[in-house]
């Protein structure tokens, strides 16, 4: 019962499994197991069965990847938002059924599930609880956001038409955050989305802090020097970025003052480096310098502390969690995207025929990238090269291999344990804090430098996708290209109805064309393009169309299970202007 379940599934040994469970979660810094606010008696089951009801080949995609287990057994859940009881899609074939005496009769076969349901059900008729489509828009929307670019800014005619965004959160509150601004003092648009673990402050900070780095990165020296006198002589100071917000894209304005100290001591060093020559700015190397001096920014405020006690706090959360950040910065046909993380910034390329194709402009930094492994591998020394990477993981714990923050992966450990000794007693209660990575020699692991990729876009280049890993882990790039062109196309390019496999009655084939005949003949009911993906990716069923009864259920899930079936959702999806685009091409 004390023991962590990093290597087994369920901590009671109720499905065993011969692969590691924590694959498609994050990092795992276990401690032990703690329960779940959801009781175990027989008699909740039925209530359960009622407010989820669904078909029996539904269930047993639960059953594989071991969710029954851990909603009705004892499971656990690390000091941040990754459960790492959940298991990615394993086949039935290697799963080990081993159930414990007093849970056996929760794992019997499918014929009597339901009979074992009904047995103990207290209503003759089952009650369902679904989410009416009215209530299923009202969450979706929540938090969407859209935003047109003028036709004539006053410099340039833009290549960005504009963008839409959205977030559904799994977590409470949401770990996943985005930014967007228009660059003042230069050309180009930045939007990004930030990927936090281990807490939200991280992710928080950055989505806040970094997109200022990057225009003061871009800036020639004349106007650096313009920004300083005005700071030194107290007046009006030039507005860098206008920023593009939703009402619940919060910023801190506790810190304001903190982070504007340590930007400007950035733009002062840049002053200092550059001796007034006219060069041409480097928009990769900026966004590299930018992204580093924010990590080294959040590492040093932390070592350094203040004297506010709540800042004090904040500054060693921020850099003891961590986030990833997928960012692009788009002027006239040139795109540039840094990503440090696993977030993924996919491009939407419309065919002669009018099909969709994607085009990837991200890598992921994680095990899956062999490049990435022998990156890390080649920084350490050769008698660390089985335990740097473990588990698929960073040490065997952190999943991505870039990330802001996430100190206990940077610093020394003397270091370490220093802060938090002096730090405020809710850090030094925190056991997180004072865990020690296992094989932890030669720090720093981790690094926010970004990898950065240029596109020239094309006429044909339509749109980019910019999201967190929470839609990549449901729903495959060329889905997600094909559903959003359809979407802003306002077609749908005709493809064989594929059914995957499963066995479908003539009705049910009459079914899916009535619904493909009635998409085809209706306007779309959404009207940001970003939730029009998220609606899919939640509701999607094995025919690739949106079933509203599943989108119900996946949106009515309680806080606690919800981060077990999906992550948080954050995506923007930039509209490019194909006829401006063409224009550039011509000039040249």
């Amino acid at each position: 019962m004390g023991r962590c379940c990093c290597r087994c599934c369920c901590p009671r040994g109720l499905w065993m499994l011969s692969a590691p469970c924590c694959d498609d979660r994050r990092m795992c810094v276990c401690p032990g197991p703690r329960r779940i606010g959801i009781p175990v008696r027989s008699s909740s089951l039925p209530l359960f069965s009622d407010a989820m009801p669904a078909p029996t080949q539904l269930f047993f995609p639960l059953i594989r990847n071991c969710e029954l287990s851990r909603i009705y057994g004892t499971a656990c859940y690390c000091h941040h938002k990754h459960l790492c009881c959940s298991p990615p899609y394993i086949p039935q074939s290697r799963l080990r059924y081993t159930p414990h005496p007093t849970y056996a009769t929760f794992y019997r076969p499918k014929e009597s599930w339901w009979q074992y349901t009904q047995g103990r059900r207290y209503a003759s008729t089952p009650q369902k609880f679904y989410l009416t489509p009215p209530q299923v828009n009202s969450i979706l929307k929540a938090n969407e956001y859209s935003f047109k670019v003028p036709e004539f800014d006053g410099k340039n005619v833009s290549s960005v038409l504009g963008f839409d965004s959205n977030q559904l959160p799994a977590n409470a509150p949401i770990e996943d955050r985005r930014s967007a601004a228009t660059c003042l003092q230069t050309r180009g648009m930045l939007l990004g989305v930030f990927d936090g673990h281990a807490g939200c402050a991280c992710s928080q900070a950055v989505s806040e802090r970094l997109f200022y780095y990057i225009a003061v990165s871009l800036l020639p020296h004349e106007t650096l020097l313009e920004i300083e006198n005005a700071v030194e002589s107290g007046r009006a100071l030039l507005p860098i970025l206008q920023w593009h917000k939703h009402p619940n894209d919060y910023f801190s304005k506790e810190a304001s003052k903190l982070y504007f100290n340590s930007l400007r001591t950035y733009w002062q060093e840049l002053i200092d480096l550059n001796t007034g020559e006219s060069t041409e700015i480097d928009v990769k190397e900026a966004l590299i310098n930018a992204f580093k001096r924010l990590d080294n920014d959040i590492s040093l405020e932390a070592q350094v502390g203040d004297p506010n006690s709540f800042l004090n706090y904040l500054v060693l959360r921020v850099a003891f969690s961590g986030a990833t950040a997928c960012v692009a910065h788009v002027d006239g046909v040139d795109l540039h995207v840094a990503n440090t993380g696993d977030s993924r910034a996919m491009l939407g390329v419309q065919e002669e025929d009018g099909s969709w194709s994607a085009v990837t402009l991200s890598n992921d930094h994680n095990a899956q990238n062999e490049r990435e492994v022998e990156r890390l591998k080649l920084e350490h020394p050769k008698n660390e090269a089985k335990s740097v990477v473990k588990q698929d993981r960073l040490l065997g714990l952190l999943m991505p291999f870039r990330a802001f923050g996430d100190v206990k992966f940077k610093w020394s450990i003397d270091l370490q344990k220093r802060v938090i000794e002096s730090g405020p007693d809710q850090l030094n209660d925190n056991e997180y804090t004072k865990f020690i990575p296992p094989n932890y020699y030669t720090p720093p692991y981790l690094t926010a430098e970004p990898e950065v990729t240029y596109h020239r876009l094309r006429p044909q280049d339509k749109f980019l996708v910019l999201a967190t890993d929470g839609l990549w882990e449901t729903m495959h790039r060329q889905d997600v290209v094909r559903i959003v062109g359809e979407y802003l196309t306002g077609m749908h390019h005709q493809q064989p109805i594929a059914v995957g496999g499963y066995k479908v009655t003539l009705g049910q084939m009459h079914g899916l064309l009535t619904e493909r005949r009635a998409k085809m003949s209706s306007v779309f009911e959404d009207q940001n393009a970003a939730t029009h993906l998220i609606r899919h990716a939640v509701g999607n069923n094995e025919f690739g169309a949106v079933d509203h009864e599943r989108l119900s259920k996946m949106l009515s899930l309680p806080e606690e299970l919800a981060r077990m079936y999906r992550d948080d959702i954050t995506i923007t999806v930039v509209q490019f202007n194909s006829h401006v685009v063409g224009a550039y091409q011509n000039q040249e």
